[in-house]
């Protein structure tokens, strides 16, 4: 490559993708120079091996999925449902993206509904921001009700003893007084009339005109295939790795052009094993003691919310994963409630910073579709101001109340 060409490609760069690859040298720095020991730089790669599997894949997947216009059907089918209306419109989006991120997951609402939305945008003039702000926030917010909901969910789960029906016990609550928030907080930063283009959106009169047909019917297999391996509690690695093979198989027998290595989201892989040998390697080095810090000395009701609080901030500084580990490390064993309020906070606050979550991560690649296959009319500049101030107030006031109704029932 010719010192220009490097140079075009290095400006091409996203702040993300720089982030990322910082993040990552400085956790290979942490393992090589032995301030992260190789035992525990093995064990934080094989931990994340999974969830590097299912970015990989999955983003190929809709990539592939978005070229087969099946998206575009979909938007079609929810605008018809609105008829016009955007208060109808923001009804229907709010329950679809609660109900995939409650009965499926957090990754399922950010895969299918993210496309989706966008494509909604692009057919009849309705906030494109507030469509897609509507799907990352409740892919979030939504995903406390359930142990199957979000992965944080199934670690909480297992270390407290709750099965399926007592987990909803406990969590149902917290999750409606949150969904509250999220809406309220949806509508007036996004969805009020100043925001719109159009008093009333426009309903295509005629369906897309499908070019590939056969790609369109394989593609809806593999999500219809998708939706009911996630039901039925496949691990999700496994069901976005099966997606996408039948895809890229589908794709070199027949439509060879649309295979391309802008297919591999590299971004999210390396800045996911970036964090989980940089975090580790930190909590070695004075990190927990801080994190002791933050969570000791309260009992009760204060406990609970300083568990919150602390996995809330913490999730916006490094991500909710690696957060939450850290947190939960540090709560003493025979303390559910301080467990469930750090779940609170490692669901609903990571809500401000792009890398705070990795569903987050997966729809800042998505919406931007410089690795996602999104048509160029499709794509979406986030003001990154508006989400991190959006999100701050949102994050605030949801994992508040959350940790509020927690300790009143």
């Amino acid at each position: 490559m010719t010192r220009t060409a490097a140079a075009s490609r290095t400006s091409r760069l996203h702040w993300l993708d720089l982030a990322g690859l910082g993040i990552l040298a400085a956790g290979l720095l942490c393992w090589a120079t032995g301030a992260l020991p190789t035992a525990d730089a093995v064990a934080g790669l094989t931990r994340v091996a999974p969830l590097v599997l299912f970015l990989g894949t999955v983003m190929a997947m809709v990539a592939l999925v978005q070229a087969s216009q099946l998206f575009d059907v979909a938007a079609l089918a929810l605008a018809r449902l609105g008829r016009g209306s955007h208060a109808a419109l923001f009804a229907c989006c709010f329950l679809l993206a609660t109900a995939t991120t409650i009965f499926l997951n957090l990754d399922t609402t950010i895969v299918l509904l993210t496309p989706v939305m966008l494509a909604l945008a692009a057919a009849t003039r309705a906030p494109a921001l507030a469509l897609a702000m509507t799907t990352v926030w409740l892919a979030n917010t939504a995903s406390l009700l359930l142990p199957v909901s979000n992965l944080t969910n199934l670690l909480a789960a297992d270390r407290i003893g709750l099965g399926f029906a007592d987990f909803a016990a406990r969590m149902w609550a917290p999750q409606l007084a949150v969904l509250a928030a999220t809406a309220l907080c949806l509508w007036l930063a996004f969805w009020r009339r100043r925001h719109r283009e159009l008093d009333r959106y426009r309903v295509p009169a005629e369906p897309p005109r499908i070019d590939d047909r056969r790609l369109f019917w394989t593609a809806a297999a593999v999500c219809a295939g998708f939706v009911a391996a996630v039901v039925a509690e496949v691990p999700i690695q496994i069901v976005s790795t099966a997606g996408a093979a039948v895809l890229l198989v589908h794709c070199l027998r027949r439509r060879r052009d649309l295979l391309s290595w802008d297919l591999v989201p590299w971004r999210l892989l390396v800045l996911t094993a970036g964090l989980f040998l940089l975090v580790p390697a930190l909590m070695r080095h004075g990190g927990d003691a801080a994190v002791s810090l933050l969570t000791a000395g309260a009992d009760g009701d204060a406990g609970v919310f300083r568990a919150g609080l602390a996995g809330a901030g913490l999730s916006n500084l490094v991500n909710n994963l690696p957060a939450y580990a850290a947190v939960e490390s540090v709560i003493p064993p025979g303390n559910p409630d301080a467990l469930l309020g750090l779940l609170i906070g490692t669901n609903v606050g990571p809500l401000i910073t792009p890398w705070a979550s990795m569903a987050t991560l997966l729809w800042f690649d998505l919406v931007s579709g410089r690795r996602s296959g999104i048509p160029a009319d499709q794509r979406l500049r986030v003001p990154l101001g508006k989400f991190i101030a959006a999100g701050a107030v949102l994050a605030a006031v949801a994992t508040t109340v959350g940790l509020a109704t927690l300790v009143w029932l």
